[in-house]
């Protein structure tokens, strides 16, 4: 069997220096690449900390509208961390929401890309 490993997910936005500024100076992710290759394509790659897999927006490499993706998830070892995080950097969030799955917090890009941010739950201590 082959392993197919999800590199990099399109992110529509509508202004591309607010985007990075979103996710490379508020969220605090790396950004990977900025090309200007042309007035028609631009390409900003970042990746959140810990993740093997990127996001991407720009000019000319998507055709979706801005704001259309919905519940883009990341994964991470404490939701309250995270959310003292997320708030600490002055992010619009929400509260966690306790699951039988999972804590989640949800917040939303400028253009309205939202995301939830998981924490999982420990099955092997709650399996007995």
């Amino acid at each position: 069997m082959v392993d197919y490993r999800i590199e990099l997910v399109f992110v529509p936005v509508s202004d591309v220096d607010r985007a990075r500024a979103f996710y490379g100076d508020t969220l605090g992710w790396p950004v990977d690449h900025d090309q200007t290759v042309s007035d028609e394509l631009r390409f900003v790659q970042v990746t959140p900390p810990g993740s093997a897999c990127s996001i991407a927006f720009g000019v000319g490499i998507s055709d979706m509208a801005p704001g259309s993706l919905r519940a883009l998830q990341v994964v991470v070892s404490s939701a309250d961390e995270a959310l003292a995080d997320l708030r600490g950097r002055g992010v619009e969030c929400s509260d966690i929401a306790d699951l039988a799955w999972g804590r989640f917090i949800y917040f939303a890009d400028p253009d309205g890309n939202s995301w939830a941010v998981q924490e999982l739950p420990d099955y092997a201590a709650n399996a007995g």
